[in-house]
C-alpha cells in the first residue's frame, strides 16, 4: 500500500513524528509518499485507489496550522471517501485525560469544525523549546503553561511526545483495523 503524509510543522516535532510513523511503515514493506503542505494548495493526488492519506498538524495559539485547515477543506470530499487518518499535536495532550481523540478539545473541535471523517485518528503531545523560541512566542507560551499548570522555565527543553503511542499509531496505519468510532 502506498501511505501520502500530508503534514504541516512548525517547530519541527510534527515533522519528526511523521518521520517515525514512515520509518515503521517503510520497514512493514509499505511506501510512503511525504506530502508537505506549506500553503494548503496542494492537490491530493488523482488515483487514491490502494493508497491511505495520513494528515499530521500541530496546533499553534488555539488552532491547526493554516496549511492543513485549507488543505482539508478543498479536499474534503476526497478525504471523506478515502482511507484517510488524521493526527494533532499540542502540548494539551501532555495530560493523560487529554490524549485521546475523544478527550481533546482541539482535535474534536477541528473535526467538526471541518466536517473531516478520517477512517483513524489520534493526538500526541508535542514538545516544548523555550530557548528556540522568538520572545513573543516565549511569552505567549509560558503564560499559557502558567494558566494549565506547565513548566514556565525558560531555560527548558522538554518533549512530551509519548513515542510508543506514535508507533502503536503508525502499527494500526501500517495494518488497518476496522475504523474506531470517533
Amino acid at each position: 500500500m502506498k501511505h501520502y503524509l500530508a503534514y504541516a510543522s512548525h517547530d519541527g516535532q510534527t515533522r519528526k513524528i511523521i518521520g517515525k510513523i514512515s520509518e515503521i511503515l517503510e520497514l512493514k514493506g509499505e511506501k510512503v509518499v511525504f506530502f508537505p503542505l506549506a500553503t494548503g494548495m496542494e492537490p491530493l493526488p488523482s488515483d487514491l485507489q490502494d493508497t491511505s492519506i495520513l494528515i499530521g498538524a500541530p496546533i499553534r495559539y488555539g488552532f491547526h496550522l493554516k496549511p492543513v485547515r485549507q488543505f482539508v477543506q478543498q479536499n474534503l470530499s476526497k478525504l471523506n471517501s478515502a482511507n484517510a487518518a488524521f493526527f494533532s499535536v499540542n502540548l494539551t495532550a501532555r495530560k493523560a485525560e487529554k490524549s485521546t481523540p475523544e478527550t481533546n478539545a482541539y482535535l474534536r473541535k477541528f473535526l467538526e469544525k471541518s466536517k473531516f471523517q478520517p477512517k483513524q485518528a489520534a493526538v500526541f503531545a508535542g514538545a516544548l523549546n523555550y530557548p528556540d523560541y522568538k520572545p513573543w512566542d516565549r511569552l505567549m507560551i509560558q503564560l499559557i503553561m502558567k494558566m494549565t499548570n506547565g513548566p514556565t522555565d525558560p531555560s527548558l527543553s522538554i518533549e512530551f511526545t509519548d513515542w510508543q503511542a506514535v508507533e502503536r499509531f503508525a502499527e494500526e496505519l501500517a495494518s488497518p483495523r476496522e475504523a474506531r468510532a470517533l
